[in-house]
């Protein structure tokens, strides 16, 4: 017992003098500290980032370009202060910035063109942080979408290897050959002669069902053009290519070599930009999901003629579309049926008459608005569409100024269209084209005597679904009453 209590006393002595010996070597060696304090520092971490992404800067935007950083990098930037300007599918916007701190590094310089939505465009560090220092994560982060098509290019080489070996073609089809439009452009894509296939339809014609069979019993024409690509280590000589059947259609010309004179039979790519892609998807949904209704009326102008002279005496500038946008916002609050857009489900009525006015700059078409256009004066509509014309053409307009209208108007008037067909711009029901007015002579209902007209010829394009023929008429009646009457509009 006396053994084990001398033992015990010794252990808690030596553990004492250890403990304090240890105290002496870490005061001794203060380089330690030091250390520690240098592999946590951001010399050696770096300075963690605040990511700055390509925004989302209008309901359609898919990629955008960089036009011009309006921050350098090391400069302040606080909250609300604009870092960019990107060219969205329809304007130049500025892009603000959400947060306080330091532009630390630029990843997409000005020119940057297709920069997807999410893409790391710039990196920002919190106010105080050494900039210089900052994180700059691997390309991998800052372009997500590159590693995809990487392995879709690895396993492209084995799907030739695991196709199994086609069946024997069919036999070959005697006569004139008869095509179907849709079998042409089948067969001419995948370079499959047309004699192969078996014609089904009447009178020996191929069918679009025709050159699907013949495309899947026929799987190597899909693999020839990915084996043809490597060229053939010893020269041997190759035989003709034979000439096209007498069905099909040739070839697209070549493309030219840039910097040289094109040759005969070539073209050139010009390269599509934002608002060109988007008008295009935009054209092509309209005219193939909207089923379009065209009615016209020819408006006697006259009296806006003499107004805008009584006006112009007063030194009041207006024009005759000033008028239209005024006359047809009007209208529209005498017919809120016609104040609809169409959503997935169905039809859906509009609270609010917002007028978008068709407006051609160089890079394309955009539809800037008149917001509460029933609710302005004449001379109010102008002021507004001549500022809105402007910003539309320098691709200064905010989303919000293009964004949201219920009905919209296209005038070629001063092109000396006479009338014209416009497109609808979903999900809107109506589109109004103005041609130009022109002078006629009309008999006159009052004294049976021929006077001379100023009649302008006016098409309303309307969604079928939404405005039938019937409401369609007594819209265009009712707009032309508004137009030839100007002190009605005043009273609506």
């Amino acid at each position: 017992m006396a053994a084990s209590l001398r033992l015990g006393r010794q252990g808690i002595l030596f553990g004492l003098r250890l403990s304090q010996i240890n105290k002496c070597i870490w005061a001794t060696h203060p380089w330690q500290e030091h250390v520690r304090h240098f592999f946590q520092s951001p010399w050696f971490l770096g300075v963690s980032a605040v990511k700055v992404q390509m925004p989302a800067l209008s309901p359609t935007m898919e990629e955008g370009n960089i036009v011009k950083w309006l921050k350098k990098e090391g400069e302040a930037v606080a909250a609300g202060d604009a870092l960019c300007e990107i060219e969205t599918d329809k304007a130049v916007v500025t892009m603000e910035s959400n947060d306080d701190g330091v532009l630390a590094k630029i990843l997409m310089e000005e020119g940057s063109r297709n920069v997807p939505l999410g893409t790391l465009i710039a990196l920002m560090v919190d106010e105080g942080q050494d900039w210089k220092q900052v994180e700059i994560p691997p390309p991998d982060a800052a372009a997500p979408s590159a590693a995809p098509p990487a392995t879709l290019e690895a396993a492209a080489p084995v799907v030739p290897a695991a196709a199994p070996s086609p069946p024997p073609p069919p036999a070959a089809t005697s006569g004139p050959l008869r095509l179907s439009p849709a079998a042409r452009h089948i067969l001419d894509t995948h370079g499959i002669d047309p004699k192969l296939a078996t014609p089904t339809g009447p009178r020996g014609l191929i069918t679009k069902e025709d050159a699907l069979n013949l495309l899947k019993t026929s799987p190597a024409t899909k693999a020839t053009p990915a084996t043809a690509a490597p060229a053939a280590p010893s020269p041997v000589p190759t035989p003709a290519a034979p000439p096209p059947p007498p069905g099909s259609r040739p070839n697209i010309p070549p493309l030219s070599v840039p910097g040289k004179p094109g040759a005969p039979g070539t073209f050139t790519e010009i390269p599509a930009t934002n608002v060109r892609r988007v008008i295009a998807q935009r054209l092509t949904q309209s005219k193939t999901t909207i089923p379009h209704a065209y009615a016209s009326v020819d408006c006697d102008m006259a009296a806006v003629m003499h107004l805008r002279k009584d006006l112009a005496k007063e030194q009041i500038k207006v024009s005759v579309n000033d008028f239209i946008i005024k006359a047809a916002a009007v209208t529209l609050k005498e017919m809120p049926e016609v104040n609809v857009t169409w959503s997935g489900e169905g039809p859906r009525a509009l609270d609010s008459i917002h007028i978008s006015i068709a407006v051609a700059t160089d890079k394309g078409l955009i539809t800037p608005i008149i917001k509460d256009a029933a609710n302005k004066g004449v001379q109010e509509i102008s002021a507004n569409i001549k500022a809105l014309a402007q910003k539309a053409r320098d691709g200064k307009l905010l989303p919000e100024e293009y964004q949201g209208g219920s009905f919209s108007i296209s005038n070629l008037g001063m092109f000396g269209i006479s009338g014209f067909s416009a497109v609808i711009n979903p999900p809107q029901a109506c589109i109004l084209a103005i041609g130009t007015s022109r002078s006629e002579l009309r008999l006159s209902e009052d004294d049976q005597t021929l006077r001379t007209q100023q009649l302008m010829t006016v098409t309303l394009s309307s969604d079928g679904r939404l405005v039938d023929d019937e409401l369609a008429s007594r819209f265009l009646d009712k707009f032309r009453a508004n137009l030839e009457t100007p002190q009605r509009m005043a009273l609506a």
